[in-house]
Protein backbone atom coordinates (compact mmCIF):
# COMPACT_ATOMS: atom_id res chain seq x y z
CA UNK A 1 0.00 0.00 0.00
CA UNK A 2 1.71 3.43 -1.35
CA UNK A 3 1.49 5.98 2.19
CA UNK A 4 3.60 9.14 2.50
CA UNK A 5 5.35 9.77 5.61
CA UNK A 6 3.16 11.29 8.56
CA UNK A 7 3.61 15.15 8.42
CA UNK A 8 3.61 16.82 11.60
CA UNK A 9 3.10 20.55 11.17
CA UNK A 10 2.59 23.16 13.98
CA UNK A 11 1.84 26.81 14.54
CA UNK A 12 6.09 27.01 16.03
CA UNK A 13 8.13 24.35 14.26
CA UNK A 14 10.97 25.74 17.34
CA UNK A 15 8.93 24.06 19.73
CA UNK A 16 8.89 20.16 18.03
CA UNK A 17 13.03 20.99 18.39
CA UNK A 18 13.31 22.08 21.70
CA UNK A 19 10.06 19.41 23.41
CA UNK A 20 12.26 17.83 25.08
CA UNK A 21 13.71 20.48 26.90
CA UNK A 22 10.59 21.16 28.36
CA UNK A 23 10.24 21.05 32.75
CA UNK A 24 8.01 19.58 34.36
CA UNK A 25 7.08 22.21 36.49
CA UNK A 26 8.48 25.73 36.74
CA UNK A 27 10.85 24.77 39.84
CA UNK A 28 11.46 21.45 39.46
CA UNK A 29 12.95 20.53 36.06
CA UNK A 30 13.64 16.89 34.77
CA UNK A 31 16.54 15.26 35.96
CA UNK A 32 17.05 13.51 33.07
CA UNK A 33 15.61 12.11 29.19
CA UNK A 34 14.12 8.85 28.47
CA UNK A 35 14.73 6.77 25.21
CA UNK A 36 11.87 8.68 23.71
CA UNK A 37 12.18 12.20 25.03
CA UNK A 38 11.91 14.45 21.74
CA UNK A 39 10.37 11.38 20.20
CA UNK A 40 7.14 11.76 21.36
CA UNK A 41 5.57 14.99 22.27
CA UNK A 42 3.58 15.16 25.33
CA UNK A 43 0.13 16.51 25.33
CA UNK A 44 -3.08 16.47 27.23
CA UNK A 45 -6.91 17.25 26.08
CA UNK A 46 -7.92 20.75 27.15
CA UNK A 47 -11.34 19.62 28.24
CA UNK A 48 -9.23 17.58 31.06
CA UNK A 49 -7.80 21.65 32.62
CA UNK A 50 -10.16 22.56 35.28
CA UNK A 51 -9.12 25.52 36.45
CA UNK A 52 -12.55 27.96 35.71
CA UNK A 53 -10.47 30.81 36.68
CA UNK A 54 -8.09 30.84 34.54
CA UNK A 55 -8.35 32.11 30.66
CA UNK A 56 -7.73 30.44 27.79
CA UNK A 57 -4.34 31.77 27.48
CA UNK A 58 -3.46 31.12 31.19
CA UNK A 59 -4.19 27.96 31.03
CA UNK A 60 -2.12 27.31 27.88
CA UNK A 61 0.50 28.97 29.54
CA UNK A 62 0.25 26.58 32.82
CA UNK A 63 0.10 23.84 30.46
CA UNK A 64 3.55 24.76 28.95
CA UNK A 65 4.64 25.40 32.60
CA UNK A 66 4.08 21.95 33.85
CA UNK A 67 5.63 19.98 30.61
CA UNK A 68 3.10 19.63 28.17
CA UNK A 69 4.45 20.56 24.52
CA UNK A 70 0.67 20.72 23.29
CA UNK A 71 -2.68 20.19 23.81
CA UNK A 72 -6.08 18.95 21.64
CA UNK A 73 -9.43 20.50 21.31
CA UNK A 74 -12.62 19.61 20.51
CA UNK A 75 -14.36 20.32 17.26
CA UNK A 76 -17.20 22.18 19.43
CA UNK A 77 -14.39 24.65 20.40
CA UNK A 78 -14.63 26.19 17.27
CA UNK A 79 -16.74 29.01 18.88
CA UNK A 80 -13.49 30.82 20.92
CA UNK A 81 -11.45 30.22 17.89
CA UNK A 82 -9.69 32.73 17.81
CA UNK A 83 -9.24 32.81 21.48
CA UNK A 84 -7.12 29.95 21.05
CA UNK A 85 -5.18 31.50 17.97
CA UNK A 86 -4.16 34.16 20.36
CA UNK A 87 -2.88 31.72 23.67
CA UNK A 88 -1.25 29.56 21.13
CA UNK A 89 0.81 33.00 19.56
CA UNK A 90 0.76 34.46 23.05
CA UNK A 91 2.36 31.28 24.84
CA UNK A 92 4.06 29.06 22.00
CA UNK A 93 2.20 25.94 23.10
CA UNK A 94 0.32 24.18 19.92
CA UNK A 95 -2.68 22.83 19.22
CA UNK A 96 -1.40 19.79 17.57
CA UNK A 97 -5.63 18.61 16.51
CA UNK A 98 -9.19 18.39 16.57
CA UNK A 99 -11.35 15.86 18.49
CA UNK A 100 -14.33 15.44 16.30
CA UNK A 101 -15.83 12.36 17.59
CA UNK A 102 -18.61 10.55 15.81
CA UNK A 103 -19.44 13.91 14.21
CA UNK A 104 -20.08 13.30 9.80
CA UNK A 105 -18.99 16.69 9.37
CA UNK A 106 -15.15 16.05 9.26
CA UNK A 107 -14.61 19.07 6.98
CA UNK A 108 -15.35 21.48 9.07
CA UNK A 109 -13.24 19.99 12.01
CA UNK A 110 -10.74 19.78 8.92
CA UNK A 111 -10.60 23.07 8.53
CA UNK A 112 -10.72 24.03 12.85
CA UNK A 113 -7.78 21.81 12.86
CA UNK A 114 -6.37 23.61 10.18
CA UNK A 115 -6.90 27.22 11.40
CA UNK A 116 -5.08 25.99 14.98
CA UNK A 117 -2.01 25.13 13.46
CA UNK A 118 -3.04 21.46 14.30
CA UNK A 119 -1.98 18.31 12.16
CA UNK A 120 -5.42 15.96 12.50
CA UNK A 121 -8.99 15.24 13.28
CA UNK A 122 -10.04 12.39 15.65
CA UNK A 123 -12.87 10.70 13.85
CA UNK A 124 -14.77 7.59 15.44
CA UNK A 125 -16.32 4.98 13.59
CA UNK A 126 -19.54 4.19 15.23
CA UNK A 127 -21.62 1.19 14.87
CA UNK A 128 -25.05 1.30 13.69
CA UNK A 129 -26.66 -2.09 15.73
CA UNK A 130 -30.13 -1.37 14.12
CA UNK A 131 -28.45 -2.60 10.78
CA UNK A 132 -26.07 -5.11 9.08
CA UNK A 133 -22.51 -4.51 10.54
CA UNK A 134 -21.19 -3.96 6.65
CA UNK A 135 -23.63 -0.97 6.57
CA UNK A 136 -21.95 0.82 9.34
CA UNK A 137 -18.62 -0.14 7.80
CA UNK A 138 -19.26 1.23 4.37
CA UNK A 139 -20.98 4.43 5.59
CA UNK A 140 -18.34 5.19 7.93
CA UNK A 141 -15.75 4.48 4.98
CA UNK A 142 -18.02 7.21 3.04
CA UNK A 143 -18.15 9.37 5.35
CA UNK A 144 -14.42 9.71 5.77
CA UNK A 145 -13.77 9.59 2.05
CA UNK A 146 -15.78 12.72 1.92
CA UNK A 147 -13.70 14.88 3.84
CA UNK A 148 -10.25 13.43 2.17
CA UNK A 149 -10.09 15.88 -0.24
CA UNK A 150 -10.25 19.03 1.90
CA UNK A 151 -7.90 16.67 4.02
CA UNK A 152 -5.09 16.58 1.29
CA UNK A 153 -5.82 20.14 0.86
CA UNK A 154 -5.03 21.49 4.15
CA UNK A 155 -2.35 18.91 5.01
CA UNK A 156 -4.69 17.66 7.95
CA UNK A 157 -4.53 13.97 8.51
CA UNK A 158 -7.88 12.32 9.63
CA UNK A 159 -7.71 9.63 11.48
CA UNK A 160 -10.06 6.53 13.16
CA UNK A 161 -9.65 5.95 16.64
CA UNK A 162 -10.45 2.18 18.51
CA UNK A 163 -13.18 3.15 21.39
CA UNK A 164 -15.94 1.26 22.86
CA UNK A 165 -18.71 1.81 20.30
CA UNK A 166 -18.13 -2.05 19.39
CA UNK A 167 -17.04 -1.82 16.10
CA UNK A 168 -13.15 -2.06 15.13
CA UNK A 169 -12.34 -3.98 17.96
CA UNK A 170 -9.67 -6.02 16.82
CA UNK A 171 -6.51 -4.78 15.29
CA UNK A 172 -7.11 -6.75 11.95
CA UNK A 173 -10.49 -4.86 11.61
CA UNK A 174 -8.60 -1.75 12.03
CA UNK A 175 -6.03 -2.69 9.59
CA UNK A 176 -8.28 -4.14 7.00
CA UNK A 177 -10.07 -0.60 7.62
CA UNK A 178 -7.36 1.74 6.93
CA UNK A 179 -6.38 -0.15 4.34
CA UNK A 180 -9.56 -0.27 2.09
CA UNK A 181 -9.16 3.64 2.29
CA UNK A 182 -5.98 3.48 1.17
CA UNK A 183 -4.99 7.24 1.49
CA UNK A 184 -2.25 9.13 2.72
CA UNK A 185 -4.13 11.72 4.61
CA UNK A 186 -6.36 8.56 6.34
CA UNK A 187 -4.97 5.93 9.76
CA UNK A 188 -5.71 5.27 13.22
CA UNK A 189 -5.32 7.16 15.93
CA UNK A 190 -4.31 4.40 18.73
CA UNK A 191 -5.78 4.92 22.17
CA UNK A 192 -3.67 2.56 24.41
CA UNK A 193 -6.12 1.60 26.99
CA UNK A 194 -9.33 0.92 25.14
CA UNK A 195 -8.60 -1.75 23.42
CA UNK A 196 -7.31 -4.00 26.62
CA UNK A 197 -11.15 -4.97 26.91
CA UNK A 198 -10.17 -7.43 23.87
CA UNK A 199 -6.58 -7.32 23.32
CA UNK A 200 -3.30 -6.77 24.14
CA UNK A 201 -1.42 -2.83 22.98
CA UNK A 202 1.79 -3.82 22.16
CA UNK A 203 -0.01 -6.84 19.74
CA UNK A 204 -2.45 -3.58 18.05
CA UNK A 205 0.70 -1.46 17.69
CA UNK A 206 2.92 -4.50 15.70
CA UNK A 207 0.01 -4.76 13.32
CA UNK A 208 -0.77 -1.51 12.80
CA UNK A 209 2.86 -0.13 12.51
CA UNK A 210 2.73 3.03 10.52
CA UNK A 211 -0.82 3.63 10.50
CA UNK A 212 -0.61 5.12 13.51
CA UNK A 213 -0.81 8.97 13.54
CA UNK A 214 -1.16 9.57 17.21
CA UNK A 215 -1.81 7.63 20.30
CA UNK A 216 -4.05 8.53 23.28
CA UNK A 217 -3.17 7.60 26.67
CA UNK A 218 -5.01 6.36 29.62
CA UNK A 219 -4.72 3.62 32.03
CA UNK A 220 -6.26 -0.06 32.58
CA UNK A 221 -6.51 -2.64 35.15
CA UNK A 222 -7.77 -5.88 34.70
CA UNK A 223 -8.13 -6.74 38.13
CA UNK A 224 -10.45 -3.80 38.85
CA UNK A 225 -12.28 -4.42 35.58
CA UNK A 226 -12.99 -8.01 37.16
CA UNK A 227 -13.57 -7.18 40.60
CA UNK A 228 -15.44 -4.13 40.40
CA UNK A 229 -17.13 -3.78 36.81
CA UNK A 230 -16.74 -3.04 33.62
CA UNK A 231 -15.64 0.76 33.61
CA UNK A 232 -13.87 0.48 36.80
CA UNK A 233 -10.92 -1.04 34.64
CA UNK A 234 -9.80 2.12 33.54
CA UNK A 235 -9.71 3.70 37.41
CA UNK A 236 -6.20 3.08 38.39
CA UNK A 237 -3.66 6.20 37.55
CA UNK A 238 -1.13 6.07 34.94
CA UNK A 239 1.53 3.23 35.56
CA UNK A 240 -0.65 1.69 38.66
CA UNK A 241 -2.98 -0.71 36.38
CA UNK A 242 -1.81 -3.97 34.08
CA UNK A 243 -0.96 -2.17 31.02
CA UNK A 244 2.93 -3.78 30.02
CA UNK A 245 4.35 0.26 29.53
CA UNK A 246 8.04 -1.44 28.76
CA UNK A 247 6.49 -3.76 26.02
CA UNK A 248 3.84 -0.71 24.92
CA UNK A 249 7.46 1.39 24.39
CA UNK A 250 9.36 -1.76 23.11
CA UNK A 251 6.87 -1.74 20.37
CA UNK A 252 6.93 1.69 19.68
CA UNK A 253 10.35 1.86 19.21
CA UNK A 254 10.14 -1.42 17.10
CA UNK A 255 7.67 0.43 14.28
CA UNK A 256 9.75 3.43 14.70
CA UNK A 257 6.73 5.82 16.18
CA UNK A 258 7.35 9.35 16.26
CA UNK A 259 4.44 12.40 17.23
CA UNK A 260 2.25 12.77 19.72
CA UNK A 261 0.97 10.76 22.46
CA UNK A 262 -2.21 12.72 24.47
CA UNK A 263 -3.11 11.54 27.84
CA UNK A 264 -7.39 11.26 27.98
CA UNK A 265 -7.68 10.48 31.54
CA UNK A 266 -9.86 12.32 34.35
CA UNK A 267 -8.76 15.89 34.58
CA UNK A 268 -8.58 18.85 36.94
CA UNK A 269 -6.63 21.82 38.22
CA UNK A 270 -2.65 22.48 37.64
CA UNK A 271 -1.15 19.86 40.38
CA UNK A 272 -3.45 17.26 38.79
CA UNK A 273 -2.49 18.01 35.57
CA UNK A 274 0.77 17.90 36.82
CA UNK A 275 0.71 14.67 38.14
CA UNK A 276 -0.28 13.11 34.73
CA UNK A 277 2.12 14.66 32.96
CA UNK A 278 4.92 13.06 35.22
CA UNK A 279 2.76 9.63 34.85
CA UNK A 280 3.37 10.04 31.18
CA UNK A 281 6.85 10.27 31.50
CA UNK A 282 7.57 7.81 33.74
CA UNK A 283 4.93 5.25 31.40
CA UNK A 284 6.68 6.44 27.97
CA UNK A 285 9.23 6.96 28.58
CA UNK A 286 10.02 10.81 28.21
Amino acid sequence: MKRRAFLETSTSAALAASASGLALTSSAPKASAGEFTGVIRKACKFSMVNEPDLSIEDKFRMLKDIGYDGTELRAGDVEKQAEFIKAIEKTGLPVHGVVNSSNPDITAAIEFAKAVGGTSVLFVARYDRKVPFMESWKSTQETIRQALPAAEKHQIKVLVENVWAGFLISALDTVRYVDEIDHPWFGSYFDVGNNVRWGVPEHWIQLLGSRIGKLDIKEWDEKKHRDEGLRAGFSSELGEGTIDWAAVRQALKDIGYQGWATAEVGGGNRDRLADIAQRMDKVLGL
